[in-house]
């Protein structure tokens, strides 16, 4: 163990250009290229500070897209996402440079509007909601018209002075324009003090839990969609790792069911099936492409993949539990893996299922020095490998997965 956290200090100064690069991806939204959730919450703080100190106006606006799963349910995600790119450029052209316009959830988008009166927050409203209505969005050769619910909120004027106040607001404005059919601008009614003294403590207090759990959760899924998309971005890289990993979901997904894992835990093994090989973002270009068979030294630099992986995912709360599974899935049960040596069952249960699925996809992927397996064939290396290099009951669980896939 003690080699093992001399290799990871060696690796700090690397891991925090690492860490930087992520930050700077997750404050943009991979999709459409505007700022992130992440980035809104941040500059929403920042903005009600300065309204706050000079005794300025900030106002903010909301945009759903009405009906957008019909939309993607009848011309697909692939030209739901298209649709949703053209919708940000189109918004950015009606914005002025100084608002912060942000993707605040899939199909809703969000601007923060500094030193702005809600008159002029609500005049622009309206015009975005005019224009949207009279543009047609063309993905190939279809036409497609959107209509939007939009909510207005602005500071002082509407008696909100916290993020969370604000969020819950101008969320509550939006779903006052939904609940009149969408297409439509709605501003924030503050509840009035006679009705305010009718709602108890007790209320307000699950009020705000629901409001922060809300918030969390957002922060998490456009973070995950970050972290996801810097992942995507080894594909550009090498090919390899990028399929690799997405095919590797349905595999952790069905030998986690049929160990009878949670379905908590059957999450994490689909996100770490998904990021299990981002440390290879730290190891160089000829290492990763090379064809030929790599030397000692560049094996050592392969194995340092799993550690800086770790290192990366460390940082981030909500995906702590998959950092074991990371940095342990290319230990092997007899304890002649890395990066610890780990044997049995000191290695996490997660990482002898990610390291099973790992070479099982492997072995059935066409790579730069050979053809594919037969399944029958890479089964057969799986079966030899039990008690070695993996854990037995996980390779019956294998098993038994790809012979229910047969019938």
């Amino acid at each position: 163990m003690n080699g093992l956290k001399t290799r990871q200090e060696g690796l700090i100064t690397e891991n925090r250009k690492l860490l930087k690069k992520l930050r700077e991806v997750s404050s943009h939204d991979p999709l459409t290229k505007l700022y992130a959730y992440q980035h809104f919450i941040e500059r929403l703080n920042e903005e009600l500070k300065n309204a706050k100190k000079f005794m300025l106006p900030m106002s903010i606006i909301l945009l759903d897209i009405d009906y957008f799963k019909s939309i993607n349910d009848t011309y697909g995600h692939r030209m739901g996402n298209s649709l949703l790119k053209q919708f940000a450029q189109f918004l950015r052209q009606l914005t002025r440079p100084a608002d912060i316009l942000t993707r605040y959830v899939s199909a809703g988008f969000s601007v923060i509007l500094p030193n702005t009166t809600k008159r002029h927050a609500l005049l622009l409203a309206k015009r975005l909601c005019e224009k949207i209505q009279r543009h047609h969005f063309k993905i190939k050769r279809i036409k497609i018209k959107l209509k939007v619910s939009i909510g207005v909120i602005n500071y002082p004027d509407d008696g909100l002075n916290t993020e969370i106040g604000i969020l819950d607001a101008v969320d509550k404005a939006v779903r006052k324009a939904k609940e009149r059919g969408g297409d439509n601008v709605c501003i924030y009614e503050a509840v009035s003090e006679k009705d305010r003294v009718q709602v108890s403590r007790k209320e307000e207090v699950e009020d705000l839990k629901m409001s922060l759990r809300k918030a969390g959760k957002k922060l998490d899924q456009v973070l995950l969609e970050s972290i996801y998309a810097f992942a995507r971005a080894l594909e550009l890289r090498d090919h390899y790792t990028g399929e690799h990993a997405a095919k590797m979901i349905g595999i952790v997904r069905s030998l986690g069911k049929e160990l009878g894992l949670s379905q908590k835990m059957i999450e994490n093994l689909e996100h770490a099936a998904v990021l299990h090989d981002l440390g290879k973002i730290g190891i160089d270009d000829n290492i990763l492409r090379k064809k030929a068979k790599l030397t000692k030294k560049e094996y050592d630099e392969i194995k340092k993949h799993p550690l800086i992986g770790a290192e990366i995912i460390r940082s981030i709360h909500f995906l702590k539990d998959i950092v074991p599974y990371i940095l342990y899935h290319h230990e092997r049960f007899d304890g002649k893996g890395y990066a610890a040596g780990l044997k049995g069952n000191e290695i996490p249960l997660g990482a002898r299922v990610l390291a099973i699925a790992d070479v099982y996809q492997a072995l059935i992927s066409d790579r730069p020095y050979r053809k594919a397996y037969p399944k029958a064939k890479a089964l057969d290396i799986i079966k030899s490998g039990s008690g070695s290099q993996f854990d037995p009951d996980i390779v019956k669980a294998l098993l038994r997965t790809t012979k229910k896939e047969k019938r």
